[in-house]
């Protein structure tokens, strides 16, 4: 039978190579449950690995999900790497989003075109202040920050169910919780006519950049990692554990509440209790798809949102239910939790 042996050092090709081990799992375990449901593999199959990229309003689709998963996954990688665990994110891209639709709210068609800067700052001003309430906790109070973030998404939920419910409600919606329609001055910029893309896409883009060069060559992006690595070393060095836990969480704040920001004034164009897609925990799994790297982040990242577009489609074209995508997603996930095994440990033949 087979047993595992440690490595004598982590193998670097096993590094690499688990994420698409995982992937083929992931496939794999897929079609086994779409058989399982009476429904032929090869066409659910093609409903998320296939139609999301099959033309060009289809990739254009594809890139409308992947650029806010892609933003969050390059802050949150900054947390990681610091061993600084952000898991709510997805608050963060929530507050981001009211901060950015209080202010577009205020615009009217006199606005200048240059509203937009506005929006987008708030809603990384949004994402700040509430990360930044997981970092003072942590500081001050020692407060676990897996457990303070979480929860504090479902305070962000219920002020958002407040807000698109009471003083922003749109009058004349039907009595549905969403605000009235954002004026055209204020919506993000799209790249192409006929597209939903916008410019976020370009900013995810340079924040790959941004991030890359900060963590690879940079003295801040060096001493976090060293941070999270070994606490011990980074001390003796001096670098300030603190500063690396605020450095941290409020630059990770800033890219969801900037997603947040991109996605309300961007594809959606208002403030509805319906807009958090759960972006924020799905980033997470995009984050360590891509080993915290920001090249490896914008592949996780184009295959998360193909699952997000498949189970749409899979959705109304063959009749499963939506929470298919979160099934996907946990699937890609726990796969990856079993084939990082082979990174540390070889499979040896014994008796």
């Amino acid at each position: 039978m087979f047993k595992l042996e440690p490595r004598p050092q982590p193998s670097g090709l096993w590094t690499y190579a688990s994420p698409i081990l995982a992937l083929a799992m992931t496939v794999l375990i897929g079609t086994l449950m779409f058989a399982a449901l009476g429904k032929d593999p090869i066409k659910g199959l093609q409903m998320f690995f296939w139609l999301p990229i099959n033309s060009g309003y289809a990739l254009g689709e594809l890139l409308v999900k992947a650029t806010p998963l892609l933003i969050i996954s390059l802050g949150l990688a900054v947390c990681f790497r610091s061993n600084v665990w952000n898991i709510g994110a997805e608050g963060q891209y929530i507050l981001g989003a009211i901060f950015a639709a209080g202010v577009a709210l205020l615009a009217d068609a006199d606005s200048s075109r240059w509203i937009v800067l506005p929006i987008l700052l708030a809603g990384m001003l949004g994402g700040v202040l509430w990360a930044g309430l997981t970092a003072l906790l942590r500081d001050r109070f020692n407060a676990n920050e897996i457990l303070v973030s979480l929860m504090l998404v479902y305070v962000a939920v219920q002020l958002l169910s407040y807000m698109v419910g009471g003083p922003w409600k749109d009058p004349m919606g039907f009595n549905f919780p969403q605000t009235k329609n954002f004026d055209a001055v204020t919506r993000i910029p799209r790249l192409f006519d006929g597209s939903r893309v916008s410019i976020g896409v370009l900013m995810a883009l340079v924040g790959v950049g941004g991030l890359w060069i900060f963590l690879f060559r940079t003295r801040a992006g060096f001493s976090l990692q060293v941070g999270g690595l070994a606490p011990a070393a980074a001390r003796y060095a001096g670098f300030s554990s603190r500063r690396a836990l605020w450095s941290a969480l409020l630059i990770s704040g800033a890219a969801a509440g900037l997603a947040g920001a991109l996605e309300v004034a961007g594809p959606i164009g208002q403030l509805t209790i319906y807009f958090p897609a759960g972006y924020g925990f799905a980033a997470i799994i995009v984050a360590y798809v891509g080993r915290l790297h920001p090249v490896g982040m914008v592949l996780s990242a184009i295959l998360m949102s193909m699952f997000y577009i498949g189970g749409e489609m899979a959705q109304s074209r063959l009749g499963l239910t939506k929470s298919l995508t979160g099934v996907f997603q946990g699937l890609l996930l726990f796969s990856l939790l079993a084939c990082d095994t082979l990174v540390n440990y070889r499979l040896k033949w014994g008796k």
